[in-house]
């Protein structure tokens, strides 16, 4: 389960002051990994790409200030739950309101007092560990502990926007067990149940690079998403997962050979138009060719 320490923690300091953000790096140094930015937007950028556990923001700063650099991280679903802690001059009750108003979740006054300072960052790092595992609960499918189809289809959107960013590949593989519902039948649900568990642990097992997600769809069916992944990468990667199963050799009472998964796989560059919904289509309409082909085996769509 995901939780938060000092060593994966990670701080974002957004002030355009060099001097104060050099304090706050002392004052906060054992708390995480703090990165920096002088400027709301590069704070932005920042955020976006490295998605930290906790974002100090002045709400003074040259170009744009802490209130539109708020506004903008509580817009985009990728950084909406970052708790903001700003960094305020005085005690300006209107200044508080309105940070509040655009989803700050506390403040820390100028002159800073470091214990008070340090109190408030550990607070705000607690309830976001809170957070997290109660989140990570919530997004796990109870048979196998991967992800649930309702964590997969939001992080597909997330990474559809990032990826079309960036002008990056992504691919999403869409799994399908051969023939379950006579396994089912033959053995009972509950060997069916363990032979979800078997196969759930070994495409775990296969998707271990950095992004990459794993969730179990519903019933029989899995889903993973991979990100930088252009076509012959998916290629490769939906007979590797073909491979790991054959591999397995589970007995199937019911089928000609042992256990065997069909995998539909697209991958594409995201336009403008393209939509998780479009690409669960498209893999779909993949493993529907596998499957009529015969089977255990991978097969790509564009």
């Amino acid at each position: 389960m995901t939780t938060i320490d000092n060593a994966d923690t990670t701080i974002l300091l957004i002030d355009d002051d060099a001097a104060m953000i050099d304090y706050l790096s002392i004052l906060l140094g054992d708390k995480g990994s703090l990165i920096s930015a002088l400027s709301g937007e590069t704070g932005i950028a920042l955020a976006l790409r490295i998605r930290p556990d906790l974002i100090l923001l002045d709400v003074s700063m040259d170009g744009i200030d802490g209130f539109e650099v708020c506004r903008r991280l509580k817009e985009d679903v990728s950084t909406r739950n970052i708790p903001i802690l700003f960094v305020t001059a005085g005690d300006d009750e209107e200044v508080e309101v309105k940070a509040l108003e655009l989803g700050a979740a506390d403040f820390i006054a100028k002159p800073l007092r470091p214990s008070i300072a340090r109190a408030r960052v550990d607070t705000q790092l607690a309830l976001r560990r809170s957070t997290l595992m109660m989140e990570e609960l919530a997004n796990l499918d109870g048979l196998t502990a991967l992800f649930n189809r309702r964590f997969f289809d939001g992080k597909l959107e997330t990474e559809i926007a990032r990826h079309r960013r960036q002008k990056q590949p992504l691919a999403v593989a869409l799994i399908d067990v051969d023939h379950f519902k006579k396994y089912n039948d033959s053995l009972g649900h509950q060997r069916g149940d363990d032979c979800l568990k078997t196969i759930a642990r070994t495409l775990g097992n296969c998707a271990r690079r950095p992004g990459e997600v794993i969730a179990r769809y519903g019933g029989e069916e899995f889903v993973i998403l991979i990100p930088d992944c252009a076509i012959d990468d998916a290629t490769r990667y939906g007979a590797r997962l073909c491979q790991m199963i054959n591999d397995l050799a589970l007995p199937h009472p019911a089928a000609a050979a042992h256990v065997t998964i069909s995998v539909g796989i697209h991958s594409q560059v995201p336009d403008a138009s393209a939509t998780g919904r479009q690409f669960l289509e498209r893999a779909d309409r993949a493993l529907y060719r596998a499957k009529a082909n015969g089977r255990n085996q991978s097969m790509l769509v564009e």
